[in-house]
C-alpha cells in the first residue's frame, strides 16, 4: 500500500465518522393506531407516510416520541417521518416531543392529513392556518403554541348527507369507486413533500394544488 493508499483510507475513514447531517423537517402523516382504522378515510396521513416509505426505500417502524417513526432524505434534507400512535385527538403530544428533541421550528413541520371539505383525490397544500374542524391539527396548534406550519391536506369528501354522523364518515373505509383518485392523490402527496422541503409551498402549490387532470377520451 502506497503512502497515498494509507492518506485516502485515512480520510475516507474521517468522513465516515463524521457527524449525521441533522434532523431539518418533520414530516407528520395524521391517523389512528390499530388494524381496524387502516383503511379509513381517517388515515389517510399514514396512507402518504407509508407510500414515502415505499418510495425512498425506508422504514417508519421506530417507536419514539409516542409515535412510529423513521428517517429519509427528502429534497436534500434530512427528515424525520412520524405516524403519531396517541390517537387523532392527541397527535399534538408526538410532535410536539420530536419538534422539541430536535429542535425544529413550526415552519419545518410539515402535516399531512385528511379533509372533508375536499373532494376524494384533491389535494390542497397551505404554508399555515387554522385546523379547519380536524381535531389531529387543533391539538398540534395548541402543542406548539402556533398554527404557522404548512400542511397537505388530502381531500376525503364530504358526508353523504347532512344527518350522517361525522365520526362515522371520516371513520368509514375508502371504497372501490373511490380508490384510483385516492391513490393518484396520495402519489401526488408525495410528490409534493419533497417539492415543499425544497423549494418552498408556493412551487408545491402550483405543481400539486387541486386534482390531477383527466386524460381527454380520443376521437
Amino acid at each position: 500500500m502506497s503512502i497515498f493508499d494509507i492518506f485516502a483510507k485515512l480520510e475516507q475513514e474521517k468522513k465516515s465518522k463524521s457527524p449525521a447531517q441533522p434532523v431539518e423537517w418533520l414530516v407528520v402523516g395524521l391517523g389512528n393506531p390499530g388494524k381496524k382504522y387502516e383503511n379509513t378515510r381517517h388515515n389517510t396521513g399514514f396512507r402518504v407516510i407509508d407510500a414515502l416509505c415505499a418510495k425512498h426505500a425506508v422504514r417508519c417502524d421506530r417507536a419514539k416520541f409516542q409515535a412510529l417513526t423513521g428517517e429519509a432524505v427528502l429534497g436534500g434534507k434530512r427528515v424525520l417521518l412520524v405516524k403519531p400512535q396517541t390517537f387523532m385527538n392527541l397527535s399534538g403530544e408526538a410532535v410536539r416531543a420530536a419538534a422539541d428533541f430536535y429542535k425544529i421550528p413550526p415552519e419545518h413541520i410539515l402535516v399531512i392529513f385528511d379533509d372533508i371539505s375536499l373532494p376524494v383525490g384533491t389535494l390542497r397544500i397551505r404554508p399555515k392556518g387554522s385546523a379547519g374542524g380536524q381535531n389531529g391539527v387543533k391539538n398540534i396548534i395548541e402543542q406548539l403554541g402556533s398554527d404557522q406550519f404548512p400542511r397537505i391536506k388530502v381531500g376525503i369528501g364530504a358526508k353523504p348527507h347532512p344527518d350522517y354522523d361525522l365520526a362515522d364518515w371520516v371513520l368509514s373505509n375508502i371504497t372501490e369507486n373511490e380508490l384510483p383518485d385516492m391513490n393518484d392523490a396520495v402519489n401526488r402527496a408525495v410528490l409534493a413533500v419533497s417539492e415543499l422541503i425544497e423549494n418552498g409551498v408556493p412551487s408545491a402549490t402550483q405543481k400539486y394544488n387541486g386534482k390531477a387532470a383527466q386524460p381527454k377520451n380520443c376521437k
